[in-house]
């Protein structure tokens, strides 16, 4: 797979360059110059193809057509015509060749940095928008094209044309071709000028682009709740602020790309004007031919369009660059699993849970978790209540890997996690979340997610204990019904039951249940616990739950206050200490 070379901790590095041409070439272009070279090989028989028109132009004019040589006009033509054949295949080997290739290379970088965007930590997603990486993913690296495409192929074969036609323009008249190479040395001082212009505007559109992006896909996911708040003239307006920042970078580019154009225009107009003139007055002391005069015009052409075409490649290849600029930042990142030495492979476990003086703090000097204690033995389910804020979700983030404490340890059967390699204990690991998410797809294709190579038989008796039978006999597809995205088609307490059969299916040793019942009514919450009864069996669970009669239960509860363990116990022992648990349930009793 396609991979450039990247800082292993960016992070730790005090600086970072970007991505020269230099760079990209070593790790891009010369894994596969093979093809490259082919290509080159192909524009220069191309090139030299399209040289045959102008260089035999003179032939015609001072030759064939005053001699009146049938013969030789009809083998000019033939030897023209063969030139224009071969200039057409080799445009179409190009075209499938290197074209195919930087298609293949766009499609294999993607999903080589979508495998390192899904590497990244918890904490990374928490702060990035989902819809700017979306762009970050299919956007940014499209510019490689131009580096292995036809772009820089084309580069270098207009090159070669422009220093041949160069050399016949020099050898037809030396003083005309001087004439003509001042203005378009010029022309190449703004253009080189123009791309380190251009190239930090393409790399900030880059970034506005995937914020655009990205919140226009949260307006999209949320437009229920813009309808429900009568928003949509403040998300128009949002987006609408969004658009212009971006109209306002294309057109810095587009201004500088217009000065490049329009002083090509006027610089490579001179040069024509003055070859009118210079070449008339040559013509008309006989020191000059009127087949000399058309090639060079024409050999001029030759000359000039590789360099006019050179600084639309130019700008490509800057905006290429720019691309793998933002690409880069990404790549550079550290993944989860290298934020500590994590070597340690677990190939089952037993299922003993512990944190050991746990703080935890999602921002310096903003502790969220203070000390806590205690252990949750294989088989036992241990409950966390507690007010909205006090600290349980995050118990449960540091119980699933999602986070890593500050302070303290967090071990799994006497081994410390941190040490320990993140997929060989995820794969022991279910969780069930408040708002779980459903993938678009068939209830089938949600509940198989964690175990795709389940057999029909296991999948029903997940079905049956999560209960999900009890609404899919109702649908004419059943377990293939459509639910569309994130599950819209189904009620909150159908796509809990799902996510609950999923986690069922999945057969793990430890269990999140993050108020796995809250989207639950009373009737589904009730088929809810038989099946959770059944879940929990033999099985380390960590429960968070606002209904507290659904944890009567626990073989411990784990009361949460200000990031403090402020009681614990079972149910009848908090119940008797009269304590905050004591306070909470006779509330929620009343109720």
């Amino acid at each position: 797979m396609p991979k450039i070379k990247l800082p292993e901790h960016p992070k730790e590095s005090k600086s970072r360059g970007k991505v020269t041409m230099a760079k990209a070439f070593k790790t891009i272009i010369w894994p596969r110059r093979n093809l490259i070279f082919i290509g080159l090989i192909l524009i220069v028989i191309s090139r030299l193809a399209s040289l045959v028109l102008p260089w035999k132009s003179k032939a015609l004019l001072d030759e064939v057509i005053p001699s009146r040589d049938f013969m030789a006009l009809r083998n000019l033509l033939m030897l023209v015509g063969v030139a224009l054949l071969v200039q057409a295949i080799t445009s179409f080997l190009l075209t499938r060749i290197l074209s195919v290739q930087a298609q293949y290379l766009i499609s294999e970088f993607r999903a080589q940095v979508q495998k390192k965007v899904l590497s990244l930590p918890i904490s990374f997603f928490d702060n990035t928008k989902s819809g700017a990486l979306v762009s970050r993913i299919m956007t940014d690296v499209e510019g490689v094209r131009n580096l292995i495409g036809t772009g820089l192929v084309q580069l270098v074969g207009g090159t070669i044309t422009a220093v041949i036609s160069l050399v016949l323009l020099i050898n037809i008249n030396a003083w005309m071709t001087l004439f003509v190479f001042i203005p378009v040395s010029i022309f190449g001082i703004v253009a080189l000028k123009a791309f380190k212009y251009i190239r930090p505007i393409f790399r900030n559109r880059g970034k506005i682009n995937a914020e655009v992006t990205g919140r226009l896909t949260e307006t999209l996911a949320g437009v229920r709740v813009i309808k429900g708040f009568n928003a949509e003239a403040q998300e128009n307006a949002t987006f609408e602020e969004g658009v212009h920042r971006l109209f306002q970078n294309v057109k810095k580019s587009l201004t500088a790309t217009a000065l490049m154009t329009s002083s090509s225009t006027f610089l490579l107009g001179l040069a024509s004007l003055g070859i009118m003139g210079i070449g008339g007055y040559y013509m008309m002391n006989d020191e000059m031919s009127t087949g000399d005069f058309l090639s060079f015009t024409l050999l001029l052409g030759f000359m000039i369009a590789p360099i006019v075409q050179m600084s639309n490649i130019g700008s490509q290849l800057t905006d290429a660059l720019a691309g793998l600029d933002r690409t880069e930042e990404l790549m550079n990142m550290t993944p989860e699993e290298e934020l500590m030495d994590r070597k340690i492979i677990l190939n089952g476990i037993k299922g003993d849970l512990a944190f050991e003086n746990i703080s935890f703090s999602y921002e310096e000097g903003k502790q969220v978790l203070h000390n806590i204690n205690f252990k949750a033995e294989a088989g036992n389910v241990i409950a966390l209540v507690g007010s909205s804020g006090s600290g349980k979700s995050t118990i449960a983030g540091l119980s699933a890997s999602f986070l890593n404490p500050v302070e303290g340890k967090v071990y799994i059967d006497g081994i410390d996690l941190s040490t320990v390699k993140l997929s060989s204990y995820r794969k022991h690991l279910g969780v069930v979340l408040q708002d779980e998410f459903l993938f678009e797809g068939t209830i089938r294709e949600n509940i198989l997610f964690p175990r795709p190579d389940a057999t029909e038989e296991q999948l029903l008796e997940a079905v049956k204990a999560g209960y999900v039978n009890e609404f899919t006999d109702r649908f004419e597809d059943g377990l293939d019904t459509l639910i569309g995205e994130r599950g819209v088609k189904l009620s909150g307490g159908q796509r809990q039951r799902i996510a609950i059969a999923r986690a069922i299916l999945a057969d793990p040793k430890i269990i999140i249940l993050d108020e796995a019942t809250s989207n639950l009514d009373t009737e589904s919450e009730a088929l809810i616990q038989k099946s959770l009864a059944e879940l929990v069996k033999d099985r380390t669970t960590i429960v968070i739950a606002h209904r507290l009669s659904t944890i009567k239960k626990a073989n411990k509860i784990l009361v949460i206050e200000a990031g403090t363990i402020a009681e614990e116990g079972t149910h009848d022992q908090l119940i008797a200490k009269e304590g905050r648990y004591y306070d909470l349930y006779t509330y929620q009793a009343k109720i």
